[in-house]
């Protein structure tokens, strides 16, 4: 049998976004498109005679970072050795770089293997959202109508390098919200929530107190017009791990936050939500 790893198409990133839902990862409905316009050449997809098996992706973030997701060999094609040549195929484009990913906690003895060590655990809260008013001060407006370059420029603190094009693309898809918390005319607060194969999902969520990642999550909520959201916290913050209890949100899925350098320096403070397991 031939195998074969090559780099995916835009029908082969549909492909997996499918295979992530298969797998219960619940990702947005219109992900995929911004995931591709990311870094095109970080989808990798492996054939087996011609038949998708296996897949990952290795986006590279300016010139230090990289994110690995999408790691996935189909249930038939596991056991066989495939998997690991994709691994491989995709850690190779990330040579050199301080590599992240979110995986299922039950593999970090297979990720510490490939030189990766625990970072924090990331854990998905799911829940009906509550009405929450901004705080005095603050006004919520569309994140599309603010300059680009500063809501860039505020993402930034939270994200080890910038992601200008994922995050343009990001709030750019339909069945989402992208919203910009303002206060003063200063940035405090960005969150997208958009539609999910099951449910919604707000990521990223980032703000400068727990008041104004409850506006900003519940305003989303409202203008989407989604009745069950899920959220990812990052262990990392704390606060936030009390914000989504104290909204009444409860834990269902968990990830391990790896690294194979040291943690990048971010407002670990602000993070409320990362924006996607897939691509950090």
């Amino acid at each position: 049998m031939a195998f074969e790893i090559t780099v995916a198409s835009v029908d082969d990133v549909q492909r997996m976004a499918r295979w992530a839902a298969d797998e219960g990862w619940n990702p947005g409905k219109t992900d995929a498109y911004a995931f591709h316009a990311t870094d095109p050449g970080a989808f990798l997809i492996g054939r087996l005679d011609g038949e998708p098996v296996t897949c990952i992706s290795v986006v590279q973030y300016g010139r230090g970072f990289g994110f690995l997701g999408f790691y996935i060999a189909r249930p038939a094609a596991r056991g066989k050795g495939y998997g690991i040549q994709t691994w491989h195929a995709g850690m190779d484009r990330l040579v050199g770089r301080n590599v992240g990913l979110d995986g299922v906690p039950a593999q970090q003895g297979n990720y510490r293997k490939s030189g990766f060590r625990l970072a924090w655990n990331n854990v998905r809260y799911e829940g009906a959202p509550v009405q929450a008013a901004p705080p005095t001060g603050v006004s919520l407006v569309d994140a599309r109508s603010i300059g680009f370059d500063r809501l860039a420029a505020y993402d930034r603190r939270f994200f080890p390098e910038a992601r200008d094009s994922f995050l343009a693309s990001w709030i750019s898809q339909p069945e989402r919200v992208a919203m910009v918390a303002l206060r003063d005319g200063a940035v405090a607060g960005f969150g997208v929530m958009r539609n999910c194969q099951a449910g919604a999902r707000i990521g990223p969520l980032h703000a400068e107190t727990p008041d104004i990642a409850s506006a900003l999550f519940s305003a989303a909520a409202a203008t989407l017009g989604a009745t069950a959201v899920a959220v990812d916290i990052a262990g990392v913050n704390k606060a936030a791990v009390s914000w989504a209890e104290g909204l009444g949100l409860k834990p269902s899925f968990e990830t391990a936050r790896m690294y194979t350098g040291p943690d990048p320096a971010i407002d670990a403070a602000g993070l409320y939500g990362v924006a996607s397991f897939e691509l950090g």
